[in-house]
């Protein structure tokens, strides 16, 4: 791997009492890299992106992004350093269209001071015309413009989860963490969420995914991650973590093409 490493963590660990959820845990993904995080239920993999995303400060270790140490910091800081990420569950603001939901994402490039919007509010008016044009072309890039101006509840759950993508690139992240980005769309919406991965990552920003369906983990990770019991048992790429015994015995059974 040639690309510089983005984030890196060093025995990164969470406990819940007595519960070791994430144990020692040394990860990397570099700048442009597809990295996918696999394992069974309650392996570790929601807890360790609450860490990495400032949702829960590890137990013990380090999480050092683009060279500097930032475990421990708020969510909204770690947002700012340049990491988002996607949820389980659609998180869209009600009552608003598909482009203000998107717009939404830009707050960290849009925020002013109140005397600043007051005083220059031409150059508000037009910030927020860009923004408007910006975040209707990332709709097109999701697939979702013929929709921009509809409200959200309009909205399958699998377009649903593809606004969720066009809401976090709407924040220029360098690393964009998906959870579970598969979960509820069509074969066709899958193939499209593949193109799209790949089109974010040749601009340079870092995917990290955890994700069941192992079709699209083989097809689209150019490195895989596999945890158990809180633990890294496995770190290589789709055709080494196929052939291991121990990811088989631990996870994916007899057939790694299936889903998990």
């Amino acid at each position: 791997m040639t690309a510089s490493i983005l984030l890196e963590t060093f025995g990164m660990s969470r406990r819940f009492g007595g519960l070791h959820a994430v144990s020692d845990l040394d990860l990397k993904v570099h700048v442009g890299e597809i990295v996918g995080v696999i394992g069974p239920n309650g392996a570790g993999k929601s807890t360790t992106f609450n860490m990495l995303a400032g949702a829960l400060p590890p137990s013990a270790g380090a999480i050092h992004f683009e060279g500097r140490r930032m475990d421990g910091l708020p969510s909204h800081r770690v947002a700012a350093l340049g990491i988002a990420r996607t949820f389980q569950h659609n998180r869209p603001f009600a009552g608003m269209s598909l482009t203000e939901n998107v717009m939404a994402g830009m707050h960290l490039h849009l925020h002013k001071p109140l005397w600043r919007e007051i005083v220059f509010s031409h150059q508000a008016a037009c910030a927020e015309r860009e923004a408007a044009v910006r975040a209707d072309g990332l709709l097109e890039f999701v697939g979702l413009g013929d929709f921009k101006k509809a409200d959200v509840s309009t909205l399958s759950f699998g377009q649903g989860r593809l606004l969720e993508v066009a809401r976090c690139m709407a924040a220029k992240p360098k690393l964009l963490l998906l959870d579970e980005p598969a979960a509820g769309l069509t074969h066709d919406e899958c193939d499209r969420l593949c193109e799209i991965i790949r089109s974010v990552a040749k601009q340079g920003v870092a995917v990290l995914l955890i994700e069941h369906d192992m079709r699209l983990v083989m097809g689209l990770t150019e490195r895989i991650v596999v945890l158990n019991f809180g633990r890294k048992i496995a770190d290589g790429t789709p055709a080494e973590i196929r052939v291991d015994a121990g990811v088989a015995a631990a996870y994916l059974g007899d057939n790694a093409e299936g889903s998990a």
